[in-house]
């Protein structure tokens, strides 16, 4: 987007910025909680792109009076360094504003379904799984936000074969959705006598948590078992069966809860799965259909792309689509995956620039 474009587009942001915070102050909207919180949210919304551009503008007023002192031999030497430095700021304002104006992910600020599950390498690779799920939740934990297991197949050793949990946490998504993929680890497996390196993988997918009203499922397309539980939840001999299993016929997807003693928390959490197992059906059919899209990504989000390599013998971890490599595999498996996560959303916002540029 050239800066002409930018500056029409930015002018008409402040419009509505300014009329959004006049409305907010009428008592008739401040009387409408409903209208009052819609309001609120555009505003908010808008807010950190009009403060940056206004930033911008009364840089560009610096930059014209600071040129004006130039023509006095006595200021020039000052106006000349100002110059430099206010260039520089004007520069960096204008490469963030231009990120600020880019489409956003209609999905972003949506709590996320997150699912972890054993690939190839049989027990290694449930243990690994389960260094994944923890590595997820401490991340979770450092940020202060809240987590909740739906669902748990545990092996008996640490390991899993299938853990789904949900993270709740405004702008969650946009912070995880490009972990989707194949994740592998190279290591001595605590199972293997003979100290060999082996090679396992595990799969996790990201989906925003969607709701009800957002995700319509027919009733009538739903087949729905209960069972008694197998779980740690279920380990005492229960009268009354409360684990659920529900089956979208039409998709095929089957979604199981069996975590909870209550059968209607367990079904309330299967269907919470079975929303967002929809919702990314859907997304991957339209993505599909916009191939070159697709390609252009840092991250596909496809379950079948290898996207980074836990290699305890070297002490690295290596993401492959971004070719940054970070020299602690016990911090990084203990939550510290920010800068993996800062570098893939740089990684993505300029590969939209660049587009844009293009276009």
């Amino acid at each position: 987007m050239s800066l002409d474009l930018a500056r029409q587009r930015l002018d008409e942001l402040e419009k509505q910025y300014d009329e959004l915070e006049r409305r907010m102050a009428d008592p008739e909207v401040i009387s409408d909680l409903d209208q009052y919180r819609q309001i609120s949210k555009s505003w908010s919304d808008l807010t950190e792109v009009i403060e940056t551009y206004r930033s911008f503008r009364r840089t560009e007023e610096q930059i014209r009076e600071a040129d004006e002192l130039l023509a006095d031999p006595d200021m020039r030497e000052l106006a000349e360094a100002e110059l430099t430095e206010l260039r520089t700021r004007a520069d960096e304002v204008e490469g963030r504003l231009r990120v600020l104006l880019l489409p956003k992910d209609p999905n972003d600020e949506r709590n996320v379904i997150l699912e972890v599950r054993p690939a190839a390498g049989g027990e290694e690779a449930a243990l690994f799984a389960g260094d994944l799920f923890r590595m997820y939740a401490r991340y979770a934990e450092r940020r202060n936000w809240k987590i909740e297991v739906l669902s748990a197949q545990e092996t008996g050793i640490g390991g899993f074969t299938d853990i789904v949990m949900a993270i709740q946490a405004t702008g969650a998504y946009s912070q995880l959705k490009f972990e989707s993929g194949v994740h592998r680890v190279q290591r001595v497996p605590t199972t293997e006598s003979s100290g060999r390196i082996h090679t396992s993988t595990a799969t996790v997918a990201v989906l925003p948590e969607m709701e009800e009203v957002e995700v319509q499922v027919n009733p009538r397309d739903l087949e729905i078992d209960v069972y008694h539980s197998s779980s740690a939840g279920g380990q005492n001999v229960q009268k009354v069966a409360t684990a659920i299993r529900i089956l979208h016929k039409p998709t095929g997807i089957l979604v199981t809860c069996e975590d909870e003693r209550s059968q209607l928390q367990n079904r309330e959490k299967a269907m919470r799965m079975l929303r967002a197992r929809l919702h990314e059906r859907e997304m991957e059919a339209q993505m599909t259909a916009r191939t070159e899209a697709r390609r252009s990504q840092v991250g596909t989000g496809d379950r079948s792309e290898k996207i980074r390599t836990y290699n305890f013998p070297d002490g690295r971890v290596t993401d492959h689509r971004i070719g940054v490599t970070i020299h602690n595999v016990p911090g990084v498996l203990d939550g510290g995956i920010q800068p993996f996560i800062d570098a893939l959303v740089a990684a993505d916002q300029a590969q939209k620039l660049s587009a844009g540029a293009a276009e």
